[in-house]
């Protein structure tokens, strides 16, 4: 599987660790500057080195539980800093002007999915990008009970942390020389994920039309 060595998602995760992931997901799951981390991807293929041996040993680049482990750490711990955040100064953001960093159009989008989906937006969220990033600072906006925050925050963390990376390393292990294909891969993983915001956006564009043209308002 040497061709997989020269993209570059792979040289990072070799490069950044274990520790490296764990700040990936963390930042991406709680801080605002977080939401454009690949985190799907990442996982996915972090999951694929997890079943490729190092070349001339009989180790794995990575261990796919200790993989688990880390990913659902910082997964939880990072909605967790988020929810803290929104709750003490979240309000605030909805005052805030766009900067490149900050869309509110983002937290407008996480707020939207947080009250169609009630405390369950916390475990879907998960699968969502920038969504998982906004949704427990909306949960924290809204004063959600925190313990039933940290249930769903432990759940969704837990189904995502083990179902992505276990993903690329099954089909790492099923399927010979997957490493020519990781790149379309990649990018269905990213299409697919981007379809739940695109079809939340498309939802909320049809909703503020017919508002707009309901002869009652």
């Amino acid at each position: 599987m040497e061709a997989i060595l020269h993209l570059d998602l792979v040289s990072i995760i070799k490069t950044i660790g274990y520790i490296g992931v764990f700040a990936i997901i963390f930042a991406e799951s709680g801080l605002l500057i977080g939401f454009f981390l690949p985190g799907d991807s990442l996982l996915f293929t972090a999951g694929l080195l997890a079943s490729t041996k190092i070349p001339d040993t009989s180790q794995n680049y990575l261990n796919l539980w200790i993989l688990i482990g880390i990913v659902f750490a910082g997964a939880v711990l990072g909605d967790s800093v988020g929810f803290t955040f929104g709750y003490r100064v979240g309000r605030k953001l909805f005052r805030r002007e766009n900067s490149r960093i900050f869309k509110k159009e983002n937290l407008v989008k996480a707020q939207g999915f947080y009250e169609r989906h009630g405390s369950k937006a916390i475990v879907l969220a998960r699968f969502v990008p920038i969504i998982r990033t906004f949704a427990p600072i909306v949960a924290g906006i809204g004063k959600m009970n925190y313990r039933t925050f940290i249930v769903f925050n432990i759940i969704g963390g837990a189904l995502w942390a083990a179902s992505v990376p276990m993903a690329g390393y099954y089909l790492g292990k099923w399927i010979p020389d997957i490493d020519k294909y990781l790149l379309p891969i990649i990018a269905v993983i990213i299409v697919v994920s981007a379809i739940p915001a695109a079809l939340n956006f498309l939802r909320s564009k049809t909703k503020k039309k017919a508002e707009e043209t309901d002869p009652k308002n």
